[in-house]
């Protein structure tokens, strides 16, 4: 019985995490997806370790990869127990959440319990297999027009529900179904793609003589296939179409050399399930797709051009409207994450904590690109974010598991393994150009614990000892196994709880509403002491407190601004390296100036600012920030050396904000502004 729930809790594990969603959270998409990983993690370890407790032995089967595996753990343990935000490295960064210490514990718990446990691989694939369905089929009415998302959140059948601004969130350009994103939708069907050639081939083989039931089985899966890649083609993420092309060539290779049966009949079934769609939907990449043609038939699916715009945008730039080829930011950022691994060689900055260590090295040529003050919390290859967070001993131990794997895998090929190995290759392939989700890291680690495992399904072993003869001790520890389940499962709906609550006021804020985003905050840090909500409540009530001062309303403002600034002290002083919370707490002293009209306010701002600055030199904003905190005092100062001081400090901060950023519009405005106030202003641009 113990075996049979435990594959049932395996087999929803696979059906429901890429499926799984909720428009009540801060993040809509992997926050749920991750929080059921940790949950069906807790269920499958306490009746695991309750197999163990009965049959009063270890269960746990050893593997190839066990010390690669161990040899990974603990580099990332100790790149967490050095990191420079150890609540970041312990529970990845907030927003992303897939990547911390406590996943990389729920995969490798997920990975042994699987090949410890009789686990019938085969339906597991079939529940995989049978999940993706859903995600194709949810995606289809988006690229129509109609997306079933904004239905289920919002009741109106049309893709207006998502913020069209940026190429991520157009559905009808680019599909991203229950996934969040169109690249790891990619990601996740160019793995399941090559599963589904495992169940073709497998049901040809099955019989000699094929019947009318196995035949049309057999159509079923290439049907399967053809809906699968013309999903990744709606995707339009790249790398999972060159990781599809590269794993194909590789497998027809293998079929060609080893199999050798039918090879025309096989190519034929592959130009069907491949070429047929991109002739059909094109691939997105103009020079590929100017080839092609088949105009009446691409408009059946798209009713507006499905290929990405493209840009002739070239660094640098005094036109700051340009979209930068992604390409081009992803070098950017990559050429950061070599330089953090250089300056952070053994175990890197942290576990996730990339959003804040990147500020360090950050290079001058990301600002003149659109997307110069966006957080990247990722460096957008999984090889350089290990080097950067984990050191080259973090990316040493997690490509030592992949080589490890490959090679043993190369010796045992069969058509399982091979299309199991080339789907994982897929993987390999997408996160280099991105990184891993939560469902693709699942893939990651259990992949090979399919392999390992048999694919010859046997019986579960039956165990002699009944439970009412079990010892006390056994009682006793099977008591401590049930408490510490309810404990983690409560903490994790506490976890839920208290992300709803924070997703509330994020919202109120953006309206404009910081009381009531402040009353949700305060929930939301009641129920969890979690920085991020800190930080967002510490920053709302230095609003309110500036409000309540010019609701005339002093001694409210001052008791505001006290609760705000302890928050806000306290983040500082446990998190000296993140330059967001000094980034808030100079905003606060702004603020809080405001309020008290003390120019000491204005002089603990500039600290922080110049504390962020250390943390982050090519920040264009911060010495932005800095004139303006100059110009104030200017401003407010009535001694004519401190008011010189000054007027040559904000001179200094908006001319070093443009060498930083020479396309930054604001700052030449700012600028102009300022020469005009200190009667330093000339005729002309």
């Amino acid at each position: 019985m113990i075996d049979q729930i435990i594959q049932f809790f395996y087999s929803l594990l696979f059906f429901v995490t890429p499926i799984l969603m909720s428009k009540s959270t801060s993040e809509l998409f992997e926050f749920n997806k991750m929080l059921f990983i940790y949950v069906i993690t807790i269920f499958i370890a306490f009746f695991w370790l309750l197999k163990m407790v009965v049959n009063n032995k270890i269960i746990l089967k050893k593997t190839f990869l066990d010390i690669p595996i161990i040899v990974f753990f603990l580099s990332q343990l100790i790149s967490t127990i050095v990191s420079i935000d150890k609540h970041t490295s312990i529970f990845g960064y907030y927003g992303r959440f897939n990547g911390g210490l406590l996943s990389t514990v729920s995969y490798i718990i997920l990975y042994f319990a699987f090949v410890s446990n009789k686990i019938n691989v085969e339906k597991t694939l079939k529940a995989i297999l049978t999940s993706s369905l859903l995600v194709i089929f949810w995606a289809i009415p988006g690229k129509l027009g109609h997306d079933l998302t904004c239905l289920l959140f919002t009741g109106q059948f049309n893709n207006s529900c998502w913020d069209n601004s940026t190429l991520a969130f157009r559905p009808e350009l680019r599909a991203f179904s229950t996934l969040g994103q169109p690249n790891w939708l990619g990601a996740y069907l160019a793995v399941t793609f090559f599963i589904g050639i495992y169940f073709y081939i497998s049901q040809k083989s099955k019989v000699k003589s094929q019947n009318l039931n196995s035949k049309l089985k057999s159509l079923l899966w290439l049907i399967y296939l053809f809906f699968n890649f013309s999903m990744i083609l709606f995707s339009r993420s790249r790398s999972a179409l060159l990781s599809v092309l590269i794993g194909l060539i590789l497998f027809t290779g293998y079929y060609v050399f080893f199999i050798k049966t039918n090879i025309k009949k096989f190519l034929l079934i592959l130009l069907i399930v491949t070429a047929v769609p991109i002739l059909l939907f094109k691939t997105g990449i103009d020079k590929t797709d100017k080839y092609l043609t088949l105009k009446t038939y691409q408009n059946i699916f798209i009713k507006k051009p499905a290929s990405l715009p493209t840009t002739n945008y070239k660094l640098p730039t005094t036109n700051s409207s340009s979209v930068t080829e992604s390409f081009d930011i992803r070098k950017i950022v990559w050429q950061g994450a070599w330089e953090l691994g250089l300056k952070y060689p053994l175990f890197g900055t942290g576990v996730e904590t990339f959003a804040y260590s990147y500020n360090l090295v950050r290079p001058v040529a990301h600002n003149l690109t659109s997307e110069w003050d966006y957080v990247y919390n990722k460096a957008h290859n999984e090889y350089f974010n290990f080097l950067a967070t984990t050191g080259f001993i973090g990316l040493g131990s997690y490509l030592l598991v992949i080589i490890i794997f490959i090679i043993y895998l190369i010796k045992k090929l069969r058509i399982t393994n091979v299309c199991l190995l080339i789907a994982y290759l897929t993987i390999l392939i997408t996160n280099f150009f991105g990184f891993s989700t939560t469902t693709i890291q699942l893939f990651f680690f259990l992949i090979p614990a399919f392999i390992f495992s048999s694919f010859d399904f046997q019986p579960p072993t039956t165990y002699p000892l009944p439970p009412n003869k079990l010892t006390n001790l056994q009682k006793f520890i099977i008591f401590l196994l049930l408490s510490s389940t309810i404990y983690l499962l409560f903490s994790i709906s506490v976890y839920y709880l208290a992300d709803v609550n924070y997703s509330y006021g994020t919202k109120y804020i953006k309206i404009g509403d910081q009381q009531k985003a402040a009353v949700y905050l305060e929930k939301a840090i009641k129920l969890r002491k979690e920085p991020v909500y800190e930080d967002r409540f510490s920053s709302s009530l230095s609003y309110l407190a500036a409000l309540s001062t010019l609701q005339n309303q002093k001694d409210l403002a001052k008791q505001i601004a006290d609760i705000s600034d302890t928050y806000n002290r306290k983040l500082v002083q446990a998190y000296p390296k993140n330059v967001f919370y000094w980034k808030t707490r100079a905003k606060n002293m702004y603020y809080f100036y405001q309020v008290t009209g003390n120019e000491n306010e204005l002089l603990q701002g500039i600290e922080a600012l110049k504390t962020a600055q250390k943390l982050s030199p090519t920040d264009p904003k911060i010495p932005y920030s800095l004139a303006l905190y100059y110009a104030t005092l200017f401003d407010s100062t009535k001694k004519n050396l401190e008011r010189d001081e000054w007027r040559k400090l904000s001179i200094e901060g908006i001319e070093k904000s443009i060498k930083l950023k020479s396309n930054y519009q604001e700052a030449y405005l700012f600028k102009e502004e300022l020469l005009k106030k200190y009667n330093l202003y000339k005729d002309g641009p």
